[in-house]
């Protein structure tokens, strides 16, 4: 059986994060929820399918009740209303009911829809995640958050409705695109930005072995990432507090995202993100000089764009910054640092701060 780590809500397990090299656990951990008598529903995307859709079928073919899929266009532009109607109507017509279970496998955008939808159908059905890419399994996966972008707007309807289980498979890494590796990256690295410095440091030493795809090194990466996930979340379910942390980098890498109109991928500009909050935070007095370059250069030596390559409009991003869905008050809950490994929310920074990050070099 693959190793695993529980989360857990008010003191109680509510769900596990299983971490294996295939897919051949899955079928005697979907047996412990009670699959045979539920119908089940595999939402994947068109550049997932290919790659897993059948081989998940077949693990899970004679186990269960009722077995669909349900295979979506591939792409951040898919993850909006429509795409959960569509999802909708599919299960309609299965005539799938409060006791059945959804699987996402794919990436965030697909684990988002997914998430979304089992939280809303029928007021809420249980459902699986088995997250392929990077950034869903360190980040999206985990915590609960759903969600779909309403227009522009990223994110902005959701819902917070846990997992039944986590399930990675670290060897789907294998079959990720540069650049959807390196987004991963960006969420990666800001946990340890956020809350370890020694996880921080122990990623620049390994950044050959990472870059390389060494699947013990990886296995260890996306536990320990997983783990500082897991704790934030549990002291924080529902982003009433410290769960905002995770969100170093977000404010301006969603503003950028948005700008560049999602031609940059979402851990790119987060990464381009956390940069610039870093700036924010030495030339508010936090962190040191030697710590904005180290910062920098982590994400230099991770293949990280920056400003230089994809030049954007400071001020229209710094306008966009304004729609961020975690206002309150008309103030953003802005992340910094006071140095490496311990984030703090700041409700006051202004303009005239991003846009002097927009000018440091």
């Amino acid at each position: 059986m693959c190793n695993a780590l529980t989360v857990h809500l008010n003191d109680e397990p509510i769900y596990d994060i299983f971490f294996a090299n295939d897919f051949n656990s899955l079928p005697e951990l979907l047996a412990g929820q009670g699959i045979a008598d539920r119908r089940v529903c595999i939402v994947t995307e068109s550049n997932v399918a290919p790659l897993y859709l059948d081989e998940i079928r077949n693990q899970l073919d004679g186990k269960c009740k009722e077995l669909i899929s349900i295979v979506f266009e591939a792409g951040e532009s898919q993850k909006n209303l429509d795409t959960v109607k569509m999802i909708y109507e599919k299960l309609i017509l299965a005539k799938f009911d409060r006791k059945d279970l959804l699987v996402a496998l794919g990436g965030g955008v697909t684990g988002d829809i997914t998430g979304f939808t089992a939280a809303t159908y029928l007021r809420g059905i249980d459902f699986v995640q088995i997250p392929t890419s990077l950034l869903a399994q360190v980040d999206s996966s985990i915590g609960g958050k759903t969600g779909v972008d309403f227009d522009s707007y990223k994110n902005m309807v959701g819902a917070f409705h846990m997992p039944k289980l986590v399930y990675i498979n670290v060897s789907t890494l294998t079959t990720l695109s540069d650049e959807q590796f390196i987004s991963g990256m960006g969420e990666i690295i800001k946990h340890g930005l956020i809350k370890d410095s020694a996880y921080f440091d122990w990623l620049i030493e390994n950044h050959d072995r990472i870059l390389a795809r060494d699947k013990d090194v990886l296995m260890e990466m996306i536990r320990v990432s997983c783990n500082i996930k897991r704790v934030v979340v549990e002291n924080d379910p529902t982003e009433k507090g410290d769960r905002a942390l995770l969100n170093f980098g977000h404010t301006l890498g969603h503003a950028i995202e948005r700008y560049l109109d999602l031609k940059l991928s979402h851990g790119a500009c987060v990464g381009i993100g956390c940069c610039l909050a870093s700036v924010i935070s030495y030339n508010r007095g936090d962190i040191t000089e030697d710590e904005l370059h180290k910062i920098i250069h982590a994400f230099d030596m991770f293949g990280f764009p920056t400003l230089e390559d994809c030049p954007v409009d400071a001020d229209a991003v710094i306008e966009y910054t304004k729609n961020d869905k975690k206002m309150v008050g008309g103030k953003i809950k802005f992340i910094l640092l006071y140095t490496i490994g311990d984030a703090y929310i700041n409700t006051d920074v202004v303009p005239d701060d991003m846009k002097k990050a927009f000018e440091w070099h």
